[in-house]
C-alpha cells in the first residue's frame, strides 16, 4: 500500500468528445417529477456540507451557521410535509481551521453531533510549505474537526509529478489521524480532463476522499476507512435547488440509490440551502416566498 507503481498513470488518456457526449445525455434527462421534488430536496439538505469560508468569518456567524445546520428547514414547512420528526439536519458544517473551535462549541451548545469539517493545507491555493500544510491539518483535528478537506498541490499535477502528489496525500492522510480525509482536486485548475482523471486516481489510492472548491469547477473524493470506500462531493457554484436535483439525479443514475446518502455523497455549498427552503415553501404553500416569509440563512 505504501509503494504503488504509478508508471501506468502517465499512459492514461481521456476521450473528451465521448465525455462531452455523455454529459449532454445526462443534461437532457427528464427532471425530477414535481410531486417528488420536495422529498428530493430534503434528501439534498441531508447531504450538504454547510459552508462558510469568508475572510470576515467570526464566532457569531459560525454560530448562526451551526444553528442553521441543525434546523435547515423551517419547522412549519416540515410539519406540512410530515417530516418534522425525522431529525433532518445538514451532513456537516465546513469552516476555516481558525473557526473549528467556534463550530465545535456552537454545535455542542445546540446539543447535536453534526460533524465539523475544516479546510486545510493552505486552502484554496495550497501554495504553502508542506510542513505548514501538515501542521494545519493537525491543529484542526486537535481543535475538534472530524473531517479535513485538503487541497492538492496543482503544480504537481500540471507538471506530471504523480509520485510526489501521491506522497503528499499519504502524509495528509497520516496527519488526519482518526479524522476523515477529503481531497479537493480543484478540477477547474488542472488543465484537462485527463489530468482530472489522473489526479482522481492518485487521490483515491493515496488518501482516499475527493472534493471540489471555489474554482469554477471542482470535485472531492473522500475515504471513510477500510474496506476502501470512495465517496464524492461536488462543490463550487452549486447555488440553486435545481442544481442539487441535477447532482442527485446524476448520482442515482450513474452510481445507484445506495450512494444517495451523506456517508457517500456530499454537496459543498453556502447559499444553496436558502434556495432549497424557498422551493419547499413554494411546494407547501403554492406561493413564492416574499422577503419577509423566510428567515435569513
Amino acid at each position: 500500500r505504501t509503494s504503488h507503481n504509478l508508471s501506468w498513470i502517465s499512459k492514461i488518456q481521456v476521450n473528451k468528445p465521448a465525455v462531452l457526449r455523455r454529459a449532454e445525455q445526462i443534461q437532457a434527462r427528464r427532471p425530477v417529477k414535481k410531486e417528488w421534488q420536495a422529498a428530493w430536496l430534503l434528501k439534498a439538505v441531508t447531504c450538504i456540507d454547510l459552508t462558510t469560508l469568508s475572510g470576515d468569518d467570526t464566532a457569531s456567524n459560525v454560530q448562526r451557521l451551526c444553528y442553521k445546520a441543525k434546523y435547515p428547514i423551517r419547522e412549519d414547512l416540515l410539519k406540512a410535509l410530515n417530516m418534522h420528526d425525522k431529525g433532518i439536519t445538514t451532513a456537516a458544517v465546513c469552516v476555516y481551521p481558525a473557526r473549528v473551535c467556534d463550530a465545535v462549541k456552537a454545535l455542542k451548545a445546540a446539543g447535536c453531533d453534526i460533524p465539523v469539517a475544516s479546510v486545510a493545507t493552505g486552502f484554496p491555493a495550497g501554495q504553502t510549505h508542506l510542513k505548514t500544510r501538515l501542521e494545519e491539518i493537525r491543529l484542526a483535528v486537535e481543535d475538534g474537526a472530524t473531517e479535513i478537506d485538503v487541497v492538492i498541490n496543482r503544480t504537481l499535477v500540471l507538471t506530471g509529478q504523480w509520485k510526489a502528489l501521491y506522497d503528499e496525500i499519504r502524509q495528509f492522510r497520516k496527519a488526519c489521524g482518526e479524522a476523515h480525509l477529503k481531497t479537493i482536486l480543484a478540477t477547474g485548475e488542472l488543465g484537462s480532463l485527463t489530468n482530472v482523471y489522473k489526479a482522481s486516481m492518485i487521490a483515491m489510492m493515496a488518501g482516499k476522499f475527493t472534493s471540489s472548491s471555489p474554482e469554477p469547477v471542482n470535485i472531492t473524493f473522500f475515504w471513510w476507512g477500510e474496506p476502501l470506500q470512495m465517496c464524492f462531493k461536488p462543490a463550487g457554484g452549486i447555488r440553486s435547488a435545481k442544481d442539487s436535483l441535477v447532482w442527485l439525479s446524476l448520482i442515482k443514475e450513474e452510481l445507484g440509490d445506495e450512494w444517495m446518502k451523506p456517508e457517500l455523497f456530499r454537496i459543498g455549498a453556502s447559499t444553496l440551502l436558502a434556495d432549497i427552503e424557498r422551493q419547499i415553501y413554494h411546494h407547501v404553500t403554492g406561493r413564492y416566498a416574499a422577503y419577509h416569509d423566510l428567515p435569513m440563512s
